[in-house]
């Protein structure tokens, strides 16, 4: 899936990602891959890298902003005060803390922000900040970053912003790269020649149970194959069909006879 600069997005179901993408290892939760969890090693503010900054998150699509431990959060936000070259406000009905006067003709260095996960990958938030609108066009921004309640964030929608996200749970793992979203609808996803034989090339069982990664049960597959003969009861139930119908013309019939 990948959300563009406008809001919206696209989501491929299926989608292994292009082979260059970086990647990060999804986490357990409760010993089971039962949502999509990633260790982050480190918060960076420009190019400094903060310290002990480490903490575990849920990358969730379905929340608009970030939200990061209290001390993470803290140590991210005062770095990101101190580099930011412009003056603090607020506004009001903004949920942030952190938001700064400035206008369409300003143009600011706004500090990068970035997350350091496993293997040293690194993830360069492309949307931090949030442009807040007046009367006369922009008015100011603010970094959409807030406290979460607990010591584990959310990665939201502002993070992933320009970029592909590859949700793998074959490989259990987060993949991400570039991406304008157009590029997706471009790309041929789906194999333009069926497979041989007609058949799928990865058939689903029909007759036991499927496993997740979480070791979880799900319900089986159903084949697609409708049976070469009728069954006995679904002949019953074409006879009583045929009963009753026949019944209703004779009523119909009897009815017309009693008005004529």
């Amino acid at each position: 899936m990948c959300f563009d600069e406008e809001g919206s997005g696209r989501i491929y179901f299926g989608d292994q990602g292009i082979a260059s993408q970086d990647s990060t290892p999804f986490l357990p939760l409760d010993g089971k891959y039962k949502t999509y969890i990633i260790g982050v090693e480190a918060g960076c503010v420009g190019s400094s890298c903060l310290q002990n900054t480490s903490f575990r998150t849920l990358v969730d699509s379905g929340t608009s902003f970030t939200f990061l431990p209290e001390e993470v959060y803290q140590k991210v936000v005062q770095e990101f005060d101190k580099r930011i070259n412009a003056t603090r406000s607020s506004y009001e009905g903004y949920p942030w803390k952190y938001c700064y006067k400035s206008s369409s003709e300003e143009v600011l260095a706004i500090p990068s922000v970035r997350l350091v996960f496993a293997q040293n990958n690194s993830f360069v938030v492309r949307n931090a900040v949030f442009l807040v609108y007046g009367n006369q066009g922009v008015d100011g921004f603010c970094l959409a970053i807030q406290p979460a309640d607990g010591d584990m964030g959310t990665i939201g929608q502002n993070f992933m912003t320009g970029y592909r996200m590859v949700f793998d749970r074959e490989k259990l793992k987060l993949g991400w790269s570039s991406s304008n979203c157009q590029d997706l609808a471009e790309e041929k996803i789906v194999p333009s020649t069926p497979p041989p034989n007609g058949r799928p090339p990865n058939p689903l069982p029909t007759d036991e149970q499927q496993r997740t990664p979480t070791g979880d049960a799900v319900s089986p597959a159903v084949a697609g194959k409708a049976p070469s003969k009728p069954s006995a009861a679904s002949s019953l139930q074409l006879s009583s069909s045929c009963c009753c119908l026949l019944r209703l013309l004779l009523i119909l019939l009897g009815l017309l006879v009693v008005v004529i």
